[in-house]
């Protein structure tokens, strides 16, 4: 039983550095070559888990292997765009000024509920309000509404924003976040002088944030 629980630790650890090698990447981001090599480590790595008569690298290795072969892979996508073409395909329009491309759905062997479906999903309901709908290579939707049902942003209106600066998290239930404190430019002495100009001690703080113009919010831990 102790022998089943190490290995599976090593194996655990082992995988999510092989993921991390492969870079950040939401299920629904990943091209067809990355959730392919995704889903046959998950395989790979279970055989050695259950059976421990198995040794541990027949699992590590073709692991090993497998994610070298994907940062290959993604290195000759970057240089080559038609590799990444034969590999990931071409992004593909669907809706031209409100449109339906049947052909192309046709093409994609996409039905028209799971368009709609994706369109509802961006507060789209009416064909007619889409200019351009592009299924990417990730099988997700882009899409582009026609002008004038379009919101208008700040610099259309003529309305002056003020800039906040990015607010980021530099206390962390008590604890002092340095990537945090990098992000809006600061450092934990203009924390901890924030703290005090507030009575509160770190060690109170379930959540602090801080932007770069020195707008703060303090949260501080409910007692138990």
């Amino acid at each position: 039983m102790l022998i089943s629980v190490i290995r599976t630790l090593i194996l655990y650890a082992f995988i999510i550095v092989a993921i991390r090698l492969m870079g950040k990447r939401q299920i629904s981001d990943m091209q067809p070559s990355e959730l392919v090599v995704t889903l046959v480590v998950s395989d790979i790595a279970s055989l050695p888990m259950q059976n421990t008569s198995q040794p541990l690298l027949s699992g590590v290795i073709p692991v090993m292997v497998l994610v070298a072969l994907e940062i290959l892979t993604s290195v000759i996508m970057m240089k080559s765009r038609r590799f990444r073409r034969l590999v990931c395909g071409n992004p593909v329009v669907v809706i031209e000024d409100g449109k339906l491309l049947q052909g192309q759905l046709r093409r994609l062997r996409m039905t028209t509920e799971d368009l709609f479906a994706q369109l509802r999903q961006q507060n789209i309901f009416s064909l007619a309000d889409v200019q351009y709908c592009i299924v990417e290579t990730n099988g997700m939707v882009s899409v582009l509404e026609k002008p004038q049902h379009r919101i208008p942003d700040a610099e259309e209106m003529g309305v002056a924003i003020e800039d906040n600066k990015l607010e980021t998290v530099v206390i962390s239930d008590g604890k002092l976040l340095r990537d945090g404190m990098e992000l809006c430019q600061t450092d934990s002495e203009q924390v901890k002088r924030l703290l005090e100009e507030s009575g509160v001690r770190a060690e109170e703080v379930f959540l602090m944030t801080l932007d770069g113009k020195g707008n703060y919010q303090i949260v501080r831990k409910e007692a138990s």
